[in-house]
């Protein structure tokens, strides 16, 4: 058999965990990989809500080799949610491994090849008991920064430590994290629930999460939606000893280098054209991603900082949300604002009009960020959003958690008024062109985010 036959039989299952920007992500990894292993066939699995926002709603483009397929999202017909954010999360994780199983058989019957290599979302633990029963590989993707995977790796030793904490926010939860490698800086109240619950009622999610430290050990290689070059070598040393093929392929959202922009009239959403007439960084861009929206009270605070503040801003907002505005807020703001209710963030961060991101911190938007050079005010709202808000600000420099962690009008308008105006915002921005030089440099061809491409794809080739 020759190694062309050889690769035409290899045949991999892309299983996305699909809430968040984590669907995104593996979806810009299998693409990834696709183009690169033209002869490799991949299957792309995720529920049908998210395959149609992403293949019918937005036209992703993908290679010819990859196919996509529906998993059940496990929600039992005429089924009321309780308004918990995580139920719609425990309730596909219950589904789970049943679910893909359902569409694994299918993708196997169409092509005609076993499946010989998983890459799935780390979350979805299940995959390394999928993927040896199998006899197949199995690569794990971490979405988020490298200091949220070692706070999974080391969930147990972190609940042993502190369970005791709970929810004494003026006390324990301003412990530090200085017996892990790497997280001296962290504290405890930048740890989520998954990893350490607050509460006594745990929940489906938590439990899925909390087993991840134990399964990575099975996996072949470790995914990383990161570089190396941004890891503070404590915490690369410490991951690296205990999985050696841990891989940083840079950023998987965006594309890197930057691509020039469209022009301007192809974008739909009226954004580009909008901000070519801005003056340069001059403009706040808002957007807290797919999942995440402060309370109405906060929105409210928000659009009267951003009125009162006179800066032109785009502000992607979701249209259920657009009720929590002030009275005759979009009327009176209407020349020197743009609120949608869906942006092409990589390309408005990428515009040289963009002068701060007013974001969740959610690890994608931060990365396109990055990318961009394009310092930031933040407002975390769950999950890893804490911890990356204290790397944003304190670890690297290129932002600033707003005052109290909540949007207050005073708040926001101190935050705007450093980034865009003071000294401090100026240095963030030259932190920021440092940060961005560095995953320039990473994705050269040359670069160590190329050099573990490229260690992945002969990964996959060899499964």
């Amino acid at each position: 058999m020759s190694a062309t036959q050889s690769l035409k039989e290899k045949h991999v299952a892309v299983l996305a965990f699909p809430f968040g920007s984590h669907d995104l992500t593996i979806l810009g990894l299998a693409c990834k990989l696709a183009r690169a292993a033209p002869n490799v066939q991949f299957s792309f699995f995720t529920i049908p809500k998210s395959n149609h926002s992403k293949f019918s709603t937005f036209k992703f483009n993908v290679p010819n080799n990859i196919r996509t397929y529906d998993v059940e999202d496990g929600v039992p017909v005429n089924h009321v949610f309780s308004g918990n954010p995580v139920e719609r999360l425990d309730l596909f994780l219950k589904a789970t491994l049943g679910n893909f199983q359902k569409g694994l058989d299918v993708a196997v019957m169409e092509t005609g090849r076993k499946v010989n290599c998983f890459v799935t979302d780390m979350f979805l633990t299940f995959a390394a008991d999928m993927a040896e029963d199998m006899k197949a590989t199995w690569i794990p993707l971490c979405v988020s920064i490298p200091h949220n995977l070692s706070a999974h790796v080391y969930t147990d030793l972190i609940r042993r430590l502190f369970s005791h904490v709970g929810g004494d926010k003026n006390g324990g939860q301003h412990q530090t994290l200085e017996l892990i490698p790497g997280l001296s800086p962290m504290h405890v109240k930048d740890l989520s629930d998954e990893i350490l619950p607050r509460h006594s009622n745990e929940t489906f999610f938590s439990d899925t999460l909390c087993k991840i430290g134990c399964v990575l050990p099975r996996s072949t290689a470790i995914v990383m939606n990161f570089c190396q070059e941004l890891y503070p070598t404590p915490l690369f040393d410490d991951l690296k000893s205990m999985f050696p093929a841990l891989l940083n392929v840079g950023f998987l959202t965006q594309e890197l280098p930057p691509s020039p922009l469209p022009p301007s009239d192809s974008d739909t959403t009226g954004c580009l054209s909008w901000l070519d007439k801005q003056s340069s960084k001059s403009v706040v861009y808002i957007s807290f991603g797919t999942a995440a929206a402060p309370p109405g009270e906060e929105l409210e605070a928000l659009a009267e900082a951003i009125e009162e503040s006179d800066i032109p801003f785009i502000w992607s907002l979701n249209n259920d949300h657009k009720h929590h505005l002030p009275n005759g807020f979009l009327q009176r703001t209407n020349k020197r604002g743009k609120l949608v209710p869906w942006a092409p963030q990589a390309m408005v961060l990428g515009h040289a009009s963009a002068g701060v991101f007013v974001t969740h911190c959610g690890a994608n938007s931060v990365f396109e960020s990055i990318a961009n050079g394009v310092p930031m005010v933040c407002r975390p709202m769950f999950g890893d959003h804490w911890m990356i808000g204290r790397v944003v600000e304190e670890i690297w420099g290129v932002g600033v958690k707003v005052e109290g962690l909540v949007f207050t009008k005073s708040g926001v308008l101190e935050s705007l008024k450093l980034v865009l105006g003071h000294e401090q915002g100026r240095q963030m921005r030259e932190r920021i062109k440092a940060l961005r030089e560095l995953v320039l440099k990473a994705v050269a061809p040359s670069g160590s985010a190329s050099q573990d491409f490229k260690t992945l794809v002969e990964t996959i080739l060899n499964s």
